[in-house]
């Protein structure tokens, strides 16, 4: 079989790594192609308008873009985007289109009892809960500073607020700990070690969909 070519579109420069480092890892027979702006995540930030219409077209015209040059699915890594990627995929019937969490949404939706979800761009966590499944018991938890950490090039710090939020939503009753950004999956193992608990991450649920839904 031909090798299946995957648009990666991401929001955030620390998103890069996490997902092609799975890919290589789970997925090396991909042809991976990697589009970044990171300019989306400051403007939802910075300029109060949410995800209006020229969000909307930005988000098509990358899409577009990635479909020209032959990519056979595309993932977005941003999970702050949501309405825009089913947008997206709902001109594009004709290939997977993944928001970069709907993946890891179908497998909490499997966990039995309250899931702590964590993340560290604020937006996330407006857009994100409504995704999950009604009977999905949420416990959210905010660490702002850990993106602060990796902006300013200290993982170590990044992946140790991390582990510590699911330190504390593991004590408040949590059967698993999801991380809803790309750029949180480093802290994954540090987490495991320090919960016990299942951990679940956007970069490990989203390739293994996108492959399953591209040999279908």
């Amino acid at each position: 079989m031909t090798a299946r070519r995957i648009a990666l579109i991401h929001a955030l420069a620390h998103s890069v790594e996490p997902i092609n480092d799975e890919l290589a890892r789970s997925w090396p027979d991909a042809v991976r192609m990697n589009l970044l702006d990171d300019s989306l995540s400051a403007d939802l930030a910075q300029q109060g308008r949410g995800l209006d219409e020229a969000m909307h077209q930005r988000f098509e015209t990358l899409a577009a873009y990635a479909e020209s040059t032959g990519a056979q699915g595309i993932l977005f890594t941003c999970s702050a985007f949501g309405p825009c990627i089913e947008a997206v995929a709902a001109r594009r019937p004709h290939m997977p289109v993944l928001k970069p969490n709907e993946a890891m949404v179908a497998d909490v939706a499997a966990v039995e009892g309250l899931v702590g979800l964590i993340a560290s761009f604020g937006p996330t966590l407006v857009s994100m809960p409504a995704e999950f499944p009604a009977h999905v018991q949420l416990r959210t938890a905010l660490v702002e500073e850990a993106m602060k950490a990796l902006n300013q090039a200290d993982p170590h710090r990044h992946d140790a607020l991390v582990t510590d939020a699911a330190r504390r939503l593991a004590a408040e009753g949590c059967r698993g700990i999801a991380l809803a950004q790309f750029s949180m999956a480093r802290a994954a193992p540090a987490v495991a070690d320090a919960t016990g608990l299942p951990v679940f991450t956007t970069p490990g649920s989203a390739v293994a969909s996108l492959r399953r839904r591209l040999a279908a």
